[in-house]
């Protein structure tokens, strides 16, 4: 596995992507999600400049960063659950996946570093096997949460349908750009939202010709996923 020339593709592709709707590519944020993989990946990523890593369990996570500790931003990016909370905002910097006022509730309680920066997951397809909010609470939990002193929302992920072709699957990437614009709008927030974390390895081009600033990249950097060990 050469991680150094997968990234150096990587950046090409997300170059390639931003220029053709003229974005400057230095302002998409790849965050390699390294799920499964061991540290030695994370550190040949981080050599090779990566410098935001994400994880989607908390288990897996709290191995990783007490052996690697801060050499890179750590996102959650995975469903938390609010018994996991207390640990959660001990170990990442950011986390992706706050999709109810309970969890965000919890997250404001048990913080020390304030305010802790979380995004709105947002269930733009209407999955029932995905998590996140519906397009059509989103903002009255935006609402919600932005009366939390200890929070900073910071912006929407999202996960669309797997497998459909990319001009299926554009509309989901763009209504949550249109989610983002219109709470921007009501000004929910003391200031614009600043990310939209949406596009994976399959899908991360489109994601980026909609407006995507996070883009979440497992594959394309650290090759095909391993069995996890922990």
């Amino acid at each position: 596995m050469n991680i150094e020339n997968n990234i150096k593709e990587l950046r090409k592709r997300v170059k390639e992507s931003a220029l053709r709707v003229n974005r400057n590519p230095d302002e998409i944020n790849i965050v390699a999600v390294s799920k499964t993989f061991p540290v030695d990946y994370i550190k040949e990523a981080v050599r090779c400049g990566i410098t935001d890593i994400g994880e989607n369990r908390v288990q897996e996570a709290e191995k990783k960063i007490i052996e690697l500790g801060n050499i890179a931003r750590w996102h959650m990016v995975g469903h938390l659950q609010r018994n996991k909370v207390k640990k959660a905002v001990r170990l990442f910097d950011i986390i992706h996946s706050v999709d109810s006022l309970r969890l965000a509730e919890e997250i404001n309680s048990r913080t020390e570093k304030i305010p802790f920066p979380i995004l709105i997951e947002v269930n733009i397809s209407g999955e029932e096997s995905k998590f996140g909010i519906e397009p059509d609470k989103a903002i009255e939990l935006a609402k919600s949460i932005s009366k939390l002193k200890n929070l900073k929302v910071e912006g929407l992920m999202t996960v669309p349908p797997f497998g459909l072709p990319s001009e299926e699957i554009r509309p989901y990437f763009r209504n949550l750009r249109l989610l983002k614009e219109e709470i921007d709008r009501m000004g929910i927030f003391n200031e614009k939202l600043k990310y939209l974390s949406m596009g994976m390895t399959g899908d991360f081009e489109i994601a980026i010709e909609e407006g995507a600033n996070i883009i979440r990249i497992g594959t394309a950097i650290f090759g095909e996923r391993k069995k996890c060990m922990f």
